[in-house]
Protein backbone atom coordinates (compact mmCIF):
# COMPACT_ATOMS: atom_id res chain seq x y z
CA UNK A 1 0.00 0.00 0.00
CA UNK A 2 1.39 3.24 -0.70
CA UNK A 3 1.85 6.20 1.77
CA UNK A 4 -0.96 7.66 3.11
CA UNK A 5 -0.24 12.04 2.19
CA UNK A 6 -2.29 13.56 5.68
CA UNK A 7 -1.82 12.32 8.93
CA UNK A 8 -5.96 11.59 9.07
CA UNK A 9 -5.74 8.88 6.55
CA UNK A 10 -2.47 7.62 8.42
CA UNK A 11 -4.79 7.46 11.66
CA UNK A 12 -7.47 5.95 9.64
CA UNK A 13 -5.28 3.49 8.35
CA UNK A 14 -3.72 2.93 11.99
CA UNK A 15 -0.23 3.95 10.48
CA UNK A 16 2.87 5.51 12.55
CA UNK A 17 2.57 9.47 13.33
CA UNK A 18 5.83 9.81 12.10
CA UNK A 19 6.29 8.32 9.28
CA UNK A 20 2.40 7.28 7.97
CA UNK A 21 4.36 3.99 6.91
CA UNK A 22 4.51 1.79 9.73
CA UNK A 23 2.02 -0.47 11.68
CA UNK A 24 0.38 0.69 14.80
CA UNK A 25 -0.38 -3.22 15.26
CA UNK A 26 0.65 -6.28 15.20
CA UNK A 27 -2.27 -8.65 14.46
CA UNK A 28 -5.15 -8.23 12.57
CA UNK A 29 -8.33 -6.56 14.62
CA UNK A 30 -10.23 -10.00 13.98
CA UNK A 31 -7.20 -11.71 15.72
CA UNK A 32 -8.80 -12.15 18.97
CA UNK A 33 -6.81 -13.04 21.60
CA UNK A 34 -3.43 -10.50 20.08
CA UNK A 35 -6.01 -7.63 18.29
CA UNK A 36 -4.25 -5.06 21.07
CA UNK A 37 -0.68 -5.79 20.52
CA UNK A 38 1.58 -3.29 19.64
CA UNK A 39 5.02 -3.26 18.86
CA UNK A 40 7.28 -0.91 20.95
CA UNK A 41 8.32 1.13 18.12
CA UNK A 42 7.24 1.63 14.48
CA UNK A 43 9.67 -1.04 12.38
CA UNK A 44 9.97 1.75 9.45
CA UNK A 45 11.42 5.18 11.17
CA UNK A 46 11.80 3.48 14.94
CA UNK A 47 9.32 5.69 16.58
CA UNK A 48 8.54 4.75 20.03
CA UNK A 49 4.92 3.81 20.16
CA UNK A 50 4.30 4.71 23.93
CA UNK A 51 6.22 7.42 25.39
CA UNK A 52 5.83 6.90 28.72
CA UNK A 53 4.16 4.44 31.03
CA UNK A 54 0.64 3.96 31.35
CA UNK A 55 0.43 6.08 28.20
CA UNK A 56 -2.62 4.65 27.08
CA UNK A 57 -4.63 4.85 30.06
CA UNK A 58 -6.24 8.28 28.91
CA UNK A 59 -7.03 5.78 25.83
CA UNK A 60 -9.95 4.46 28.32
CA UNK A 61 -11.86 8.21 28.36
CA UNK A 62 -11.84 8.09 24.06
CA UNK A 63 -12.53 4.68 23.81
CA UNK A 64 -16.28 5.27 26.40
CA UNK A 65 -16.97 7.94 24.20
CA UNK A 66 -17.04 5.31 21.22
CA UNK A 67 -18.85 3.14 23.30
CA UNK A 68 -21.75 5.74 24.07
CA UNK A 69 -21.87 6.60 20.29
CA UNK A 70 -22.18 2.61 19.62
CA UNK A 71 -24.92 2.44 22.22
CA UNK A 72 -26.75 5.64 20.99
CA UNK A 73 -26.80 4.54 17.53
CA UNK A 74 -27.38 0.90 17.72
CA UNK A 75 -30.38 1.99 20.26
CA UNK A 76 -31.70 4.35 17.78
CA UNK A 77 -31.57 2.26 14.52
CA UNK A 78 -33.43 -0.11 16.54
CA UNK A 79 -36.39 1.88 17.80
CA UNK A 80 -36.58 3.36 13.80
CA UNK A 81 -36.14 0.37 12.13
CA UNK A 82 -37.57 -2.11 14.04
CA UNK A 83 -40.03 0.01 15.29
CA UNK A 84 -39.18 -0.04 18.89
CA UNK A 85 -38.80 -3.97 19.75
CA UNK A 86 -39.15 -4.90 23.86
CA UNK A 87 -36.66 -4.13 25.90
CA UNK A 88 -34.71 -7.68 25.94
CA UNK A 89 -33.87 -6.78 22.12
CA UNK A 90 -32.23 -3.61 22.68
CA UNK A 91 -30.01 -5.53 25.67
CA UNK A 92 -29.01 -8.27 23.21
CA UNK A 93 -28.57 -5.81 20.31
CA UNK A 94 -26.94 -3.58 21.64
CA UNK A 95 -24.33 -5.79 23.44
CA UNK A 96 -23.51 -7.87 20.41
CA UNK A 97 -23.08 -4.11 18.60
CA UNK A 98 -21.09 -2.98 21.16
CA UNK A 99 -18.71 -6.45 21.75
CA UNK A 100 -18.33 -6.91 18.11
CA UNK A 101 -16.82 -3.08 17.74
CA UNK A 102 -14.72 -3.65 20.97
CA UNK A 103 -10.92 -4.39 18.82
CA UNK A 104 -12.01 -1.19 16.77
CA UNK A 105 -12.54 1.09 19.31
CA UNK A 106 -9.56 -0.24 21.35
CA UNK A 107 -7.83 0.51 18.31
CA UNK A 108 -8.86 3.76 17.14
CA UNK A 109 -8.83 5.02 20.71
CA UNK A 110 -5.25 4.21 21.20
CA UNK A 111 -4.42 5.56 17.99
CA UNK A 112 -5.66 8.81 18.47
CA UNK A 113 -4.22 9.14 21.95
CA UNK A 114 -1.29 8.79 20.27
CA UNK A 115 -1.67 11.34 17.16
CA UNK A 116 -2.88 13.78 19.79
CA UNK A 117 -0.67 13.66 23.10
CA UNK A 118 1.87 11.73 21.62
CA UNK A 119 4.21 14.68 20.90
CA UNK A 120 5.17 13.37 17.55
CA UNK A 121 4.79 14.85 14.06
CA UNK A 122 5.26 13.55 11.00
CA UNK A 123 8.21 13.66 8.65
CA UNK A 124 8.36 12.34 5.19
CA UNK A 125 12.03 11.95 5.20
CA UNK A 126 12.23 9.32 7.80
CA UNK A 127 9.95 6.74 5.37
CA UNK A 128 12.49 4.77 3.29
Amino acid sequence: MSQPTSSTLALLDLRCPRCHQGKLFSHPAYHLTKFAHMPESCPVCQQAFEPEPGFYFGAMFVSYAFSVAIFAITSVLLYYLAGDPALWVYIVVVGAAATACTPLALRYSRALMLYWFGGVSYRPELAK
